[in-house]
């Protein structure tokens, strides 16, 4: 064992040198080779330490079932931090490792370059570690229960924050700052250090809202409650800007899934080529490598898609053709500068909007499918602009309904108003009352969600005793 840990250790090095080599600029990643039991614990809580939740542990439970029966299998788990950590799982093979490590540095390359992580807390392992404290003391005040029904009203609709949040100013308008009382010393210099001010006997336009004012519509379901909700208590903020910060953290992953994860298997293939060339292991590699890449029946393999339009911008920026030349003014050999560019400034939507050719969706034979009469799915598109208008809508709100708080005291009497905007796919009206029951734990009062059914409007209410709806 100490000499596969040697052996490991050395190819670390060596993956290191060539994935630097070749431009990338990974933070330092800390590896750890773990069983499957703490491999699996940390896919289904997502970050180690994180607090404890029913949830968690179904996850849990579900993923390692997979994996004992041998249906499924987790190689790895990145987590993105500064410095990052990579999880190996025990059972792999020498190979496997050296091929993990190498898509590791891929995703932490891709971590601490994309401008979407540019906000990431790199401290979050320590920050998620002080979170699951407070909740424990919190149970321990008020009761396991109490603060796990909690917690379920909170996680159902935990995914309803803003992508933006962290450049939206208006939400925070902080009071004007109390003028200072001047010692009667003139400055000499006042006339050009006030410069561009009105003069003392002009008044500013009185303020359009006043601070601390909600500003609507409101995309941030999760941030709105916690601080405007007449019926929470002070800890059950502090729980919801708990969970409010945790999902900010995993926003710009979401953002990015067919980007990281094609960005990672480009660089793995890459560097595994380089380090097994000339060796026994170049044939093993090449089977792991097709395994990681190929296309799922029935779903969207975003290793596959993410690598195989990242080798196609590669190649069109090396060798453009006379037409994009002369419309686009694009000189030859630009790939792999371009492929770095489309790493640093894209998310999944634009980098599928932008990239997806009418050549790659060929391809890849990538289609539009529905359920026609409720009774068979069948191919209802397989033009290329809609196939990518589709992937494009389907990762719009990360797949989410888009629901937006329109006011917070709806009847003046403080109920809750939320609509859905509308993109063609409706709500499961079942789960849909389901968490509006949540949400009137949270808010205190009667809540209304307006939304389209059957192409018709359709508002449902929920007081806190039962549902209507018109």
């Amino acid at each position: 064992m100490d000499k596969e840990l040697a052996a490991l250790e050395e190819a670390l090095e060596r993956i290191w040198e060539i994935a630097r080599g070749f431009g990338l600029d990974p933070f330092p990643v800390n590896f750890e080779i773990v069983p499957a039991t703490v491999m699996y614990e940390i896919g289904s809580y997502a970050l180690p330490g994180r607090f404890s939740h029913w949830t968690f542990g179904k996850a849990y439970h579900r993923m390692k079932t997979l994996y004992d029966f041998g249906l499924s299998r987790i190689y790895e788990v990145v987590i993105n931090t500064n410095p990052a950590y990579g999880f190996l799982l025990e059972t792999n093979s020498p190979l496997q490792n050296k091929l993990v490590m190498a898509h590791v540095l891929g995703h932490v390359d891709f971590f601490k370059h994309n401008a979407y992580f540019a906000h990431t807390n790199r401290r979050m392992v320590d920050e998620v570690n002080l979170h699951a404290a407070r909740i424990e003391e919190y149970e321990f005040k008020y009761g396991r229960k109490t603060v796990e029904a909690f917690l379920d009203a909170v996680l159902s609709i935990e995914e309803h924050i803003d992508p933006n949040f962290l450049i939206r100013k208006e939400r925070d308008l902080p009071p004007p700052p109390e003028k200072k009382a001047t010692s009667g010393r003139e400055n000499p210099f006042e006339d050009i250090l006030r410069l561009g001010e009105k003069p003392a006997g002009e008044t500013a336009p009185p303020p359009k809202r006043k601070p601390g004012e909600p500003v609507y519509p409101e995309k941030d379901l999760v941030w709105f409650i916690a601080n405007y909700s007449p019926a929470l208590e002070d800890w059950q903020r502090d729980v919801m800007m708990m969970i409010h910060d945790e999902m900010l953290y995993f926003v710009p992953q979401m953002q990015t899934k067919i980007m990281n994860e094609g960005w990672a298997s480009y660089w793995h293939a890459r560097i595994m080529r380089e380090l097994c060339e000339g060796t026994d292991d170049f044939v093993e590699f090449a089977e792991l490598h097709a395994s990681v890449v190929s296309p799922h029946k029935g779903q969207l393999n975003p290793y596959y898609l993410g690598y195989k339009i990242f080798e196609d911008i590669e190649r069109r920026w090396d060798n453009p053709t006379a037409e994009e030349r002369e419309a686009y003014g694009r000189p030859s050999g630009q790939g792999r500068e371009k492929i770095f560019e489309v790493r640093e400034v894209d998310n999944d939507v634009s980098f599928l909007r932008n990239y997806l050719t009418e050549e790659l969706v060929e391809e890849l034979d990538l289609y539009v499918y529905e359920l026609v009469d409720d009774e068979e799915w069948t191919i209802t598109e397989k033009r290329w602009e809609r196939v990518r208008d589709q992937l494009v809508a389907n990762m719009t709100n990360f797949g989410f309904p888009y629901i937006e708080v329109t006011e917070g005291d709806y009847n003046r009497n403080r109920e809750l108003y939320l609509t859905h905007r509308f993109d063609g796919a409706e709500l499961d009206l079942k789960y849909a009352r389901k968490v509006l029951e949540y949400v009137y734990n949270l808010w205190g009062r009667p809540v209304h969600l307006e939304t389209r059914a059957d192409n018709e409007p359709l508002v449902l209410h929920y007081d806190g005793g039962s549902h209507d709806e018109d």
